[in-house]
């Protein structure tokens, strides 16, 4: 893709390209690819106080046009920051589409202790957060749905991740239910109806009353990955 060609990225990188010159290294998109708005990256060469306040002055078009606030990071800042964040980066390095440059990834990769060590802190600070919601929505209906459906999407990469890293097929829901109830105990019904509700289109689930189930199952999915290793 160039700046010419009218999707919701061309302006951002338009105007990243005037900001940075010959210092943008690469542009890329990352996530599903038709979200609103669109998920992407800059990697440049450096990073000055003059060019967010230039980055600033265009966000508003930006997110007029169906591009989320880019990221902006150095290759170096990026490479180096694998380790801190390992859930973040291996989904933008798994789900990239390079725009502008050669691909900024290539012979980058998530080392698997790293990530087991981001999945055990992401699964016990989800349960945590579970129950410190619930208790502060009061128990009201409407929240607890909101907890749930808010909680979701969080809840679904933690999922693909474990699965990804113990081997099983991740690109599904189904696949998802698989992995959570074969490997690591969890209600399959329970997770697709979780699942459900990330979607983009209505649901059909009662978010509030699957709540005592779900936080069952990750109850469950915090014992599990106690014991759990990196195949």
């Amino acid at each position: 893709m160039d700046s010419s060609d009218g999707g919701p990225l061309a302006a951002t990188l338009h105007d990243l390209q005037r900001i940075f010159g010959d210092r943008l290294e690469a542009f890329v998109a990352f996530g599903p690819p038709h979200a609103e708005p669109l998920a992407n990256l800059a990697l440049v060469r450096t990073l000055t106080a003059a060019d967010l306040g230039a980055c600033a002055a265009r966000a508003s078009a930006w997110h007029r046009a169906g591009s989320a606030t880019p990221l902006l990071l150095t290759k170096d800042e990026f490479a180096g920051s694998l380790d801190a964040f390992p859930i973040e980066y291996g989904e933008i390095i798994d789900s990239h589409r390079t725009i502008f440059g050669t691909d900024p990834f290539a012979g980058l990769s998530i080392q698997a202790d790293d990530l087991r060590r981001a999945c055990e802190v992401r699964v016990k600070s989800h349960l945590l957060h579970l129950r410190e919601n619930y208790v502060e929505c009061g128990a009201r209906p409407a929240a607890v749905a909101a907890l749930v459906a808010d909680s979701a999407p969080a809840f679904a990469q933690l999922l693909s991740r474990l699965a990804r890293l113990d081997g099983h097929a991740a690109a599904s829901h189904a696949d998802l239910g698989t992995f959570a109830g074969q490997r690591a105990g969890l209600d399959p019904r329970v997770v697709g109806d979780v699942l459900a509700l990330t979607g983009t289109s209505a649901s059909s689930v009662d978010a509030a009353r699957v709540f005592p189930a779900y936080l069952a199952a990750v109850e469950q999915l915090s014992r599990f990955i106690d014991t759990w290793t990196v195949a």
